[in-house]
């Protein structure tokens, strides 16, 4: 069940709010439809509902507001807009991918394909899907975590009327298993055959809160739907004989050879058209849009911001235990109550609610009046599991592959022309760097891969696709830079042995011996690539895109290392030699297996000014990500 209490936007600069003071609630096991024409305030009031903008207002699901709810996923299905999936990755791929930030299996990833009807395009790009499969897609991402309550905005926005029934059909069978639906529509027709209940707003304001079967009648105007080759006519007549019996009846030209006739019947059209001889081809009983003295009908009346409103108390404790913890809420006076089908699999269970309040806490103005309690946006949630998230993220599209390939042909190519021309250092001609190149290709490539870990994120936010963006949060960093480091030694080695293998093979085993002094090369070749491929991830964290982690990449050895060089150069009057053993007299550790030689040598790798540079900007970057994930939470 939901519960919205006094939902009121901040207004914008010379804009009035868009909602104000709404309140209703959405029952479980019922359809409930917000109506309203664009612009009336549907989408904010659901963005306010889901505390994804600032504002004023409390909503409850089931007894709790959402921020109080340990895993929102499994509690609400969202869909707001369209799926921003990568339009690469398959329609398979991207519902995996959510099942890992849910953290449940991934057999629930074909239940929702087979449920949704996407079986017979299950490998499909979402690039190419249709609207109607676009919606689809949508409503099973919703369905995936299998939460109680589905909150959607326009989801039948731009199907056909066939694919419109079925998902309804989809919703009422959400329903009939215990569910909360609450969706948006500005077709008041629609609202009618598929809702159990609507809410009219209009201009950011409540108008209405309607059963169905209320609403049809009296906030739905009846017509009669004519077509006929002399509509002209016919219409003349109508209106004519309308006037002669001092009835009110209005008759609407639809373009064309159509008439709808507003305020008369079937058969009082049917009689004029064949008193007078007017051939006709369609004549029926229809229900037309919102007639003009529609808003008259009110049940609730709107109120203006400096008027007093009584708002509706919120269900007892001891209510909400009886009547809603099945999860059922309270079901309207005078209709039948739903026998509870909801079973354990089906639904997760929710604990019971303790010392549940009374009611929305209020705020008191200066002037005593009572304001509803600010709602204050919140930064989403990690996925449940971030190393298989981040693992599915980046083998699902063929982004990472493509960029390996494109590697390895680059850095063999250019390690071949380098021992063309000669005057190449062994461990250079190795690495396939040459020295007009700030960084060789391999740690370019890691580089990308890691700015492409983040910067897909916010470009396509599959994780967190109704607020835009992506969680910093440490748990998905960790696991970002653990797949990055992965593929950053794996794309190492690669190119050292394919360059290794194609000189041998064109130049023979001269260029590929192995030099002395292997193990200090070997650690700065790994520290390299790993170092970038870091500085791209934590800098396309921080800036939220591919380019600047890329660009923090090769800032490094084009604007750090002079740095570093121009502080290092010059005469020093101490050395830092004997570090490691006086380290171990400090730390009063005996080193196993030779560790001195280790962490001089990593020290030594450290005091190098491409080490020494990439040291200093991992760590600027690692503290502005802590700087802006912190900021986040305190905001």
């Amino acid at each position: 069940m939901i519960q919205v209490f006094g939902l009121t936007s901040i207004p914008r600069k010379g804009s009035p709010c868009a909602v104000v003071d709404v309140s209703f609630d959405a029952h479980s096991g019922r359809v409930t439809a917000l109506l309203g024409a664009p612009g009336a305030g549907k989408t904010t009031a659901l963005r306010l509902m889901l505390e994804l903008q600032q504002g004023r207002g409390i909503t409850y699901f089931r007894g709790r507001p959402l921020h109080r709810v340990a895993h929102p996923a499994r509690e609400v299905g969202v869909l707001l807009g369209d799926v921003p999936g990568h339009p690469a990755r398959t329609v398979r791929g991207h519902l995996r991918l959510l099942c890992a930030a849910a953290g449940v299996g991934v057999r629930r990833a074909d239940e929702v394909i087979e449920a949704v009807g996407l079986a017979a395009l299950r490998d499909e790009r979402l690039g190419t899907l249709s609207r109607g499969m676009d919606r689809r897609l949508g409503l099973a991402c919703a369905l995936l975590p299998d939460p109680h309550t589905l909150v959607l905005d326009e989801p039948a926005d731009g199907l056909s009327a066939r694919e419109t029934r079925w998902l309804y059909g989809m919703l009422h069978a959400h329903a009939d298993q215990g569910g909360t639906i609450l969706l948006t529509t500005s077709d008041p027709k629609e609202a009618a055959r598929g809702a159990h209940r609507v809410v009219t707003l209009e201009q950011g304001r409540l108008v209405a809160d309607q059963a169905a079967d209320d609403f049809a009648r009296t906030r739905l105007r009846p017509r009669v739907a004519v077509r006929s080759p002399h509509a002209p006519r016919l219409a003349a007549l109508l209106s004519k004989e309308a006037r002669g019996a001092q009835r009110s009846v209005e008759v609407v030209r639809e373009g064309g050879n159509r008439l709808s006739v507003y305020g008369s019947s079937c058969a009082d059209v049917g009689e004029t058209a064949f008193r007078h001889g007017v051939l006709v081809h369609q004549l029926a009983d229809e229900v037309g849009d919102m007639g003009p003295g529609a808003t008259d009908t009110l049940v609730r009346p709107p109120v203006a911001l400096d008027e007093p409103q009584a708002r509706p108390e919120a269900p007892r404790a001891d209510a909400d235990r009886g009547a809603d913890a099945a999860p059922h809420g309270p079901v309207p006076v005078g209709e039948p109550r739903r026998a509870s089908v909801e079973t354990p699999s089906a639904h997760p269970a929710v604990p019971s609610l303790q010392g549940r309040a009374e009611g929305p806490a209020v705020a008191q103005t200066d002037d005593g009046s009572s304001l509803p309690p600010p709602i204050s946006p919140r930064p989403a949630r990690s996925p449940l599991r971030p190393l298989r998230y981040e693992i599915r993220r980046a083998t699902g599209i063929g982004t990472g592959f493509l960029t390996a390939a494109a590697v390895l042909v680059v850095s063999a190519l250019t390690a071949v022309l380098l021992a063309r021309t000669g005057h190449t250092p062994q461990a250079r001609l190795l690495a396939a760097w040459p020295r007009q190149l700030p960084l060789p290709p391999a740690a370019l490539g890691a580089g990308l891969l890691g700015a492409l870990a983040f910067g897909d994120e916010f470009r396509h936010p599959a994780l967190a696709a109704d607020r835009g963006t992506v969680p910093r949060r440490l748990g998905l960093l960790a696991a970002k830079l653990f797949v990055a480091t992965a593929t950053a030694l794996m794309l190492a080695f690669t190119t050292l042995g394919c360059d290794a293998e194609v000189l041998y093979i064109v130049y023979g085993r001269e260029l590929t011996r192995v030099p002395a002094d292997w193990l200090s090369l070997s650690a700065s070749w790994l520290g390299l690539v790993v170092g970038c491929a870091w500085a791209g991830v934590l800098a396309a964290g921080v800036f939220r895109s591919t380019t600047a982690g890329l660009a923090a990449v090769l800032a490094v050895p084009v604007a750090v290392v002079p740095l570093v060089q121009k502080v290092l150069v010059g005469s020093s009057v101490r050395t830092a030699a004997g570090f490691p053993l006086r380290l171990r007299e400090v730390l009063m550790v005996q080193w196993p297996f030779g560790g001195e030689r280790y962490l001089s040598a990593a020290a030594r790798v450290i005091a190098q000014p491409v080490g020494g540079a990439m040291t200093l900007s991992l760590t600027a970057l690692l503290c502005a990500y802590l700087l802006t994930t912190v900021r986040a939470r305190v905001r």
